[in-house]
């Protein structure tokens, strides 16, 4: 009975990949609930009192000028229908002159769509998808090579500081004091949540900076301009409110620039910080993952039969070997993957833990008996990059430091 119990519990278990995609599924769909049901609280009265002026609004204007409620509804359909050409009561600029058309191709490839402006035309439409297969293509990976270059400059200036620091310090030898900005912290990488900080911030100062444009220049609310700044730079693009539509303003030439570029920055810095908080959430949800595993059996529990490949460690995980395992006598970096997890501040899989622990473990067998045989042992050039040989763990991290040290 307990056997057939535990079998049971375990055919209920799905890869960890698997139940975290569902978990996501699920917490977005209740997300979407809440959502809705705020929205649908603060925004459902304001509409009914919109409908019932407008409804006055008609009615009178129809008594006033003797105008039929039907032959007035059939204007303003048309009315509607000059509205999507780009035709407004107040004077706008041209839609698809090569500045206007310039602004709608913008707002195409980094997917913001305010929706101002559309292709009327069969040619335009075709067009259209084809063009923004491409170019949204182009655009997304633009994007990411944004985010890595930030990834970068934060390792560059948060290395130095922290070289100053140690020099300040004098926690290393005047020998090293020379190459230390060559050999130490090699493919260092500033943590996720460091990055997510200044992201976050450098989003905020941009938002306020252009909304202090805004406000003044298109008439709108500071508010207004906020909310404007996050549905632009966020891709959402409502379209309720777009900025440089009006046929003329003071200074107009260095307005579209800046407004190019609050926009070009905004977007990059905002699609960064939407990355680098997915992987904040894939740790969250790592974590509850690892609370819900097998509450139902301790000897359930205890088999880990939730294990997953990646990006969570969990005691009592067992290594899963296949065809593909790297032999354990490599002297090689195991996984450069894992790497990146581990320097970023992502977590890493007892696979990836176990694992190197059978590298090591084979290179201090390979060192203890070298060293007991009176085999000379190669020292490529880690003496005169400053780091001695050595035995056992000491000697793997002074390998390691001599390898990062000659390829940079």
């Amino acid at each position: 009975m307990p056997s057939q119990r535990l079998q049971g519990c375990r055919s209920l278990h799905i890869n960890e990949d698997n139940g975290r995609f569902l978990l996501l599924a699920i917490l977005i769909v209740l997300y979407l609930l809440c959502g809705a049901a705020v929205f649908s609280a603060i925004e459902r009265p304001s509409e009914l009192q919109a409908h019932g002026r407008w409804n006055r609004t008609l009615s009178n204007f129809s008594e006033t000028f003797n105008i039929s409620l039907q032959d007035l509804n059939s204007f303003l359909r048309d009315y509607e229908a000059a509205i999507a050409t780009g035709i407004r009561a107040d004077a706008l600029r041209p839609r698809w002159d090569f500045t206007g058309a310039f602004y709608f191709v913008g707002t195409v490839v980094s997917t913001i769509g305010f929706g101002m402006t559309t292709p009327a035309t069969v040619a335009g439409k075709v067009f259209l998808i084809f063009y923004g297969m491409l170019g949204c293509a182009g655009t997304i990976l633009f994007f990411n090579l944004f985010l890595e270059r930030i990834i970068t400059l934060l390792a560059v200036v948060m290395k130095a500081v922290q070289e100053r620091r140690l020099r300040r310090s004098g926690l290393f030898p005047p020998g090293l004091r020379r190459d230390f900005a060559e050999c130490s912290l090699p493919g260092w990488k500033p943590s996720v949540y460091h990055v997510m900080l200044i992201l976050g911030l450098a989003s905020i100062v941009l938002s306020c900076c252009a909304s202090a444009m805004y406000t003044p220049v298109e008439g709108w609310a500071y508010v207004d301009s906020l909310y404007y700044c996050f549905v632009t730079f966020s891709t959402i693009g409502f379209g309720d409110l777009v900025s440089s539509q009006n046929a003329a303003y003071e200074n107009q030439g260095l307005y579209r620039l800046a407004n190019f570029l609050f926009i070009l920055s905004g977007v990059c810095c905002i699609y960064s910080l939407f990355n680098v908080i997915s992987i904040v959430i894939k740790q969250v949800l790592n974590w509850m993952l690892g609370k819900m595993s097998c509450l139902c059996c301790q000897r359930c529990h205890k088999a880990n039969a939730f294990l997953g490949r990646r990006n969570a460690i969990r005691p009592g995980a067992r290594l899963r070997q296949g065809r593909f395992a790297r032999p354990s006598d490599s002297e090689g970096p195991y996984d450069s993957d894992a790497d990146g997890r581990r320097l970023s501040g992502e977590m890493i899989s007892m696979r990836d833990l176990t694992a190197s622990n059978k590298v090591s473990l084979a290179l201090m067998q390979k060192q203890l008996s070298e060293s007991a045989n009176g085999y000379p042992r190669t020292v490529c050039s880690s003496r005169q990059n400053g780091f001695s040989g050595g035995v056992g763990a000491l000697g793997i991290m002074n390998n390691r430091l001599a390898e990062t040290s000659d390829s940079r």
